[in-house]
């Protein structure tokens, strides 16, 4: 799903101006014509691309919007009108920023716009899953239910990200004391010692002239060492902000040694829970793998699920359809997939499929941790142990430099 800011005419002769978020251009533009619209012109927006599948940026937290999703769904399920849930909500905001977009979001459905337009307007809060999720409930009649689930799909999305970040949180401090420490002896430590080796004369061990070249360029350079750095990060973030090149970041991703497992099981849980949530929603299946298909979060996944798509369109079922994508659908998951299409439960099955690779996600984080961590201690003994070595090899023929 895409933004597209468009002109258009009305049957009055007006021009209007506005925003809009469709699948592609041509989806755009019979979205247009579907308004009483005429087109001049569609271009998809410039926009930042959100943090996760249920971004909250721009003034508006995450967690407010996770307030606003459940106690919207709350009000509709009561019985309360739109308009008036909206103002309710407007009205009882804490903080200005969200005041402000809740009073706007009310004025543009009381003015005749549907909910999930109103919300496309402010990419920077509502992602286009989430304008996506609320449109399929709007068209279907189950608003209320959809806006339940997306708050509990977005609790427990939190709470999976969560898990992963508290799992890498060690091997990344392992890794910035490792840098730390070879900074701190190549800047410090071994010039000290050069002075030193300088002033006995005599040739010093090859092991031990490497190292002093390493530590005087680094003195010397190391300007250029952090402007190289910044380039490579500027470059990567560049290269990332356009789709072929995020998508061969993300393949790279996939290939790395037990990172990529990790992240084709990240994926496949946000895939599972988003489309087992959508279809006992109510949702059409096709429209639901279509929306599931945006949360997987990696273009490279989400191309092989493209595939199925299409042949779900066809007819075929929807097990034999992702047999094509084995890096994301392990064969398990297909015959379960398989069975629970058999039974009618698929909706079920694929909430239950995402529990259970959500415990063993879990479980692999915490196994890749584990090798993670000697790994990295390893290589934090072997470098500073071959730094001290080299500079220790000197002192051992200090009485031959001495004479």
């Amino acid at each position: 799903m895409a933004t597209f800011t468009y002109k258009a005419i009305d049957s009055a002769g007006r021009e209007t101006v506005d925003k809009l978020v469709a699948a592609d251009r041509a989806a755009a533009i019979d979205m247009i014509y579907g308004r009483q619209l005429c087109p001049v012109s569609v271009e998809k927006a410039e926009e930042a691309r959100p943090g996760g599948v249920f971004a909250g940026i721009g003034g508006v937290s995450k967690r407010e919007i996770d307030a606003f999703t459940r106690q919207l769904g709350n009000l509709l399920a009561a019985g309360v009108p739109m308009s008036r849930a909206l103002g309710i909500l407007s009205r009882e905001a804490s903080r200005t920023a969200s005041k402000k977009l809740w009073a706007t979001v009310h004025d543009q459905v009381a003015g005749g716009m549907a909910l999930a337009d109103a919300l496309s307007l402010h990419p920077a809060a509502f992602s286009p899953i989430y304008v996506a999720m609320v449109r399929a409930g709007e068209t279907g009649g189950f608003l209320d239910i959809v806006l339940d689930q997306i708050a509990t799909f977005r609790a427990r999305e939190a709470e999976l990200k969560g898990r992963v970040k508290g799992a890498l949180v060690y091997p990344i401090i392992l890794a910035v004391l490792s840098a730390g420490i070879m900074v701190f002896l190549l800047t410090f430590f071994i010039p000290r010692f050069s002075q030193m080796f300088e002033e006995f004369g005599g040739s010093l061990p090859t092991l031990t002239r490497y190292i002093v070249t390493a530590s005087d360029v680094l003195v010397k350079y190391w300007f250029i060492l952090v402007i190289g750095i910044v380039l490579i990060v500027f470059g990567v973030q560049r290269m990332v902000t356009k789709e072929e090149g995020r998508r061969t970041m993300e393949g790279l991703l996939l290939r790395v040694p037990l990172f990529g497992t990790g992240v084709a099981r990240f994926a496949l849980v946000r895939f599972c829970r988003m489309l087992g949530t959508l279809v006992g929603a109510g949702v059409p299946l096709i429209a639901s793998l279509r929306v599931a298909k945006e949360a997987i979060g990696n273009q490279v996944l989400a191309d092989t699920v493209s595939n199925a798509i299409e042949n779900v369109q066809k007819g075929h079922p929807l097990a034999r359809s992702l047999e094509g994508c084995r890096v994301l659908f392990p064969p398990a998951v297909i015959e379960m997939v398989s069975v629970a299409e058999e039974s009618g439960r698929l909706d079920q099955e694929l909430v239950r499929l995402a529990g259970a690779y959500e415990a063993e996600l879990d479980r692999y984080l915490k196994m890749m941790v584990t090798l993670i961590e000697p790994a990295l201690l390893f290589l934090m003994a072997v470098l500073v142990g071959t730094v001290v070595i080299g500079m220790l090899l000197p002192i051992f023929n200090l009485q031959e430099l001495i004479r």
